[in-house]
């Protein structure tokens, strides 16, 4: 029994005695605080739009205005079925979402892979020319940009709508990073394995770069889901708007700030779960996304 005690005795005395330091610890502290404020800050509007979508209209006019209901209603969401098309404006941002995103990736990642593998006349200057293009701000295009896709007869239709974006230079650069990070012996011996460049690109090189690409992904899906602007001046027919554009045009026509809470509240979900799904792979992409290159 005295052995036994001896050695628990000895292996409590070989611990390694770590001396907390109380400046860390406070500053620890304080900065969990401050981030669970900053936190509150940003949740607080998302919680007041749930809270008047399920609000009824009168209770929205009354003032002071209270941030918890009295009584909730589902009334809003059926008056946004009723006096909105809410499933085409949603079908067609679906559509605008997944048909700019995914020929985005493909484009912008051949033309960083290229940037960053390949070595040709000019290649620093063009990069830097494409990296000048985020400098430009759209409004700058926006004019220029409509009339060509007029006189190309892409005006009211989703070519109009898609096409013009599939090209943008932060995916080019973010993409440029991931494949100059890998290692040339890759490539090396894929190619004396017989595999052709587009292979090796396809089934070697983008693999290794899924955390990029979901950001990608991420960033693309949500400006698309989110974009105004460029849907706004490329459709006239309700059957071509997207969701922003459909609630943007409510707001002008109607003062049912409940309905209106509503169709905002719908259109948060898609991107929210979004990036539960993906925060993981955006905060690896973004951190990796410069290494080199």
């Amino acid at each position: 029994m005295n052995t036994i005690g001896a050695v628990f005795e000895w292996k409590k005395s070989s611990r390694p005695y770590i001396r907390r330091n109380p400046k860390k610890i406070v500053a620890k502290i304080f900065s969990t605080i401050f981030l669970l404020l900053l936190a509150l800050l940003i949740l607080v509007p998302v919680l007041w739009m749930l809270m008047c979508s399920f609000r009824p209209e009168t209770e929205l006019m009354k003032y002071p205005p209270k941030f918890f209901p009295e009584s909730l209603t589902i009334e809003n969401f059926t008056n946004l079925l009723q006096r909105m098309q809410i499933l085409t404006y949603l079908k067609n941002s679906v559509i605008y979402c997944v048909f700019t995103t995914v020929p985005q990736l493909l484009i912008n990642s051949l033309a960083g892979y290229a940037f960053a593998r390949y070595q040709f006349k000019g290649k620093n200057v063009l990069f830097i020319c494409v990296l000048a293009t985020m400098m430009i701000p759209f409004q700058v295009i926006m004019v220029p940009l409509f009339l060509e896709a007029v006189k190309l007869g892409m005006y009211d239709n989703f070519a109009g709508l898609l096409i013009p974006n599939w090209g943008v230079a932060i995916c080019i650069f973010m993409t440029r990073a991931a494949y100059a990070a890998l290692p040339k012996e890759l490539e090396e011996a894929a190619r004396m394995d017989g595999l052709s460049e587009f292979g090796i690109y396809w089934k070697i090189m983008t693999p290794l770069i899924k955390p990029t690409l979901v950001t990608n992904l991420v960033l693309g899906i949500n400006g698309a889901w989110n974009d105004l602007l460029w849907p706004l001046l490329m459709t006239t027919t309700p059957s071509m708007r997207t969701l922003a554009n459909g609630l943007a045009l409510f707001l002008e026509t109607s003062l049912q700030y409940g309905t209106a809470f509503a169709g905002a509240f719908i259109s948060v979900i898609p991107m929210m779960v979004l990036y539960i799904f993906g925060q993981q792979y955006f905060v690896e992409g973004t951190a990796t996304s410069g290494l080199k290159g």
